[in-house]
């Protein structure tokens, strides 16, 4: 058997060749693939299963973790609202107590100014009742001490010299003054 020199100067020229990473080599190529596809068999098999098992359940346990935040988001809406409403009446409640006390603050204010006036003017009519009675008494006193004075000046004047008549005209201009201021 021949084998042609032209096929031996190729397989020589391949031999002295040297070989790159980026070279085709048939062979190797078709084992590669082989081993791929029996891997492929093999995982698809034993592997694959239990992979999509575990997907599975790790998607149903996030969608159950975003149902329960669901949830709990509109718990948490619902509580918000009913805080809110709470809070309102709250500061409703709160503003009519203010109101409440501020008008009850006024009256007792307003009572107290009443009454205090009422007192004052009680007080006053009573100091002028007082004033009064004081002057008429000390009037009285004035009184009784100017008759007193007059009866002992008449009684000297009388004593010294009842002819005399600027005496006696002393005694009726005297009369005559205290006739005038008890009319």
């Amino acid at each position: 058997m021949m084998v042609p020199s032209s096929f031996l100067l190729l397989a020589a020229a391949a031999a002295e060749r040297r070989s790159t990473p980026f070279d085709i080599n048939p062979g190797v190529t078709i084992w590669t693939l082989v081993v791929f596809l029996l891997l492929l068999g093999i995982l698809a098999k034993t592997a694959w299963p239990a992979i999509l098992r575990t997907v599975e359940e790790r998607e149903r346990k996030i969608q159950a973790q975003l149902d329960d935040a669901a949830k709990a988001n509109a718990e948490a809406q619902r509580v918000l609202a009913v805080y809110q409403q709470q809070l309102a009446a709250a500061r409703e409640e709160a503003g009519a107590i203010v109101a409440a006390g501020r008008q009850a603050g006024e009256r007792l204010r307003d009572d107290l100014v009443a009454k205090g006036r009422s007192e004052q003017e009680e007080l006053l009519v009573r100091a002028r009742r007082e004033i009064g009675l004081e002057k008429d008494k000390a009037l009285g006193e004035l009184r009784r001490e100017a008759v007193e004075l007059s009866i002992a000046a008449a009684s000297k004047v009388i004593e010294r010299n009842m002819d005399n008549e600027t005496d006696r005209r002393l005694v009726q201009d005297y009369l005559d003054h205290l006739e005038s201021s008890h009319s």
